[in-house]
């Protein structure tokens, strides 16, 4: 992603997120306000360090646990959790401890599948939750999390200093992040269909 288009999709999400925030004020339990909210908060963790990455996510799942609370059958509202738990599992380096995140993310994809069985990214996010833990370990082990989450372009620029064989697990971390990112900005644009949303990160 060129750093011009990143620019633009701070903003919009920025954008989104003041919106929310506004439209919260007015009514706090509209839980399609809230599943924006979180959408756009997991969007723009993205661009932050791990620490403020991490930060922002743990807001997301505050919002979008508010919105299960004013509507418990919301499967784009469980699946949104099911990603922000993801997430939050790949910025913790100790297993054990992003396991149980991972754990709780493959709960949200079930429930999300089971709300709307016809859903095909529902059930993808299953199958990849599945093999998440592995591809933690993949990515703690290459020391790759911290460049994932928040370093931008400078990550591909260490990508290219390093050999053929890292090059692998760091495919291998863009495949990852490149659909958790995806997957949380289509859920945060939803309600903004008139804004422009800048294409996904090559991979």
């Amino acid at each position: 992603m060129d750093m011009e288009s990143e620019f633009d999709r701070i903003l919009f999400f920025e954008h989104a997120r003041k919106t929310a925030e506004a439209a919260y004020a007015k009514n706090p339990i509209d839980a399609d306000n809230l599943t924006r909210w979180g959408g756009a908060l997991l969007e723009l963790s993205q661009f932050q360090n791990v620490p403020d990455s991490k930060k922002m996510i743990l807001d997301a799942i505050s919002k979008l646990e508010e919105a299960l609370e004013a509507s418990p059958s919301k499967h784009d509202t469980l699946w949104c959790l099911g990603n922000a738990h993801t997430s939050h599992a790949f910025l913790t380096p100790d297993q054990d401890e992003a396991k149980v995140y991972f754990e709780k993310a493959a709960q949200y994809f079930e429930q999300a599948v089971e709300a709307d069985p016809q859903n095909e990214l529902y059930k993808k996010s299953l199958e990849v939750a599945a093999k998440a833990p592995e591809l933690h370990m993949e990515i703690h082990k290459h020391g790759f999390a911290q460049q994932a989450m928040g370093a931008g372009p400078s990550a591909s620029t260490t990508t290219k200093q390093q050999g053929t064989k890292k090059k692998k697990s760091s495919d291998l971390k863009y495949d990852i992040f490149g659909w958790i990112i995806l997957a949380v900005g289509i859920v945060a644009w939803v309600g903004f269909a008139k804004s422009h949303l800048p294409p996904p990160p090559p991979r």
